[in-house]
């Protein structure tokens, strides 16, 4: 019987329990949500979340859905806590993180409940590691509320699009200012560093442009210290949808494909900058 799809151990009743083929499909999408410590984990039967959150300012959360596990059961109907994602990555990568061609590291995650540790065994080579991470009770979470209803710009872009203004940009800025508009200049990111003002525009009809739907002219500016973190989920993905409600909060969420064409996501949230007053726009 493999490895990854042997059952626990007679008698043991586990709230979660979830096995991956290959743990680097795991540890790749927590690392673009790793600039904190601890996250905390959320395990329905629709699959798991890991949320991290940064001063109540930005938020990040990875999605990975029961169908990337070879085997996923959560036994209640939802299990919750928080972890230390340092430790858990460095468990997720012990047998190293260069990928061997024919080679991945097996993974069979176990959680008893509240109280008990995350059981981690992976096995590489015919090797086989036990790790257990302590679990602490989870902080409650911010909800920035973006259902459908209240967003009122949204485009989605190539990765690409994203990869280059921010290489083109100047990082130096305290702020991105973002412009979303139904009319010129449609889509525009500009910043005010050391060596000045510069804006980056795209054209509703550009190339990079997968869908455009914006309803108003919107300007909001955002700390480049709070969407930084964010850089580790867009060089993972192909796909990038940018969202913003009426109160000026922005939603990124990266599309990433997997080594096996499996389809998971990292969404990003961020709080405008309170310090920018409309006379400065």
């Amino acid at each position: 019987m493999p490895f990854s799809t042997q059952p626990p151990a007679s008698g043991e009743r586990y709230a979660l329990s979830a096995s991956l083929d290959n743990a680097r499909h795991l540890s790749s999408l927590l690392r673009a949500v790793h600039f904190q410590d601890h996250a905390t984990c959320f395990a329905t039967a629709s699959g798991l979340r890991v949320t991290v959150e940064d001063a109540k300012c930005i938020q990040a959360n990875a999605f990975i859905q029961a169908e990337i596990f070879q085997e996923f059961s959560v036994q209640e109907e939802s299990v919750m806590f928080r972890i230390n994602l340092s430790v858990l990555l460095d468990c997720l990568t012990i047998f190293g993180t260069s990928s061997v061609p024919g080679t991945s590291t097996a993974l069979r995650m176990c959680y008893r409940g509240y109280g008990y540790p995350l059981m981690l065994f992976l096995e590489e080579g015919g090797v086989v590691t036990v790790c257990k991470i302590n679990t602490q009770e989870p902080d409650e979470l911010l909800d920035f509320d973006f259902c459908s209803t209240k967003v009122v710009n949204k485009i989605i872009l190539q990765s690409e699009g994203l990869r280059d203004a921010f290489a083109e940009l100047d990082m130096t800025s305290e702020v991105l200012q973002i412009t979303m508009s139904p009319d010129k200049p449609y889509f525009r990111l500009s910043t005010f560093g050391n060596a000045g003002s510069a804006h980056l525009d795209y054209p509703r009809d550009s190339d990079l442009m997968e869908a455009f739907h914006c309803n108003q002219t919107q300007t909001n500016r955002y700390k480049i210290s709070l969407l930084k973190p964010s850089t580790k989920a867009l060089a993972l993905s192909c796909k990038v949808s940018i969202r913003t409600d009426a109160q000026g909060f922005l939603s990124l969420q990266y599309m990433i494909r997997n080594e096996d064409g499996q389809i998971c996501f990292v969404e990003y949230y961020c709080c405008p900058d309170e310090n920018i007053t409309e006379a400065e726009l």
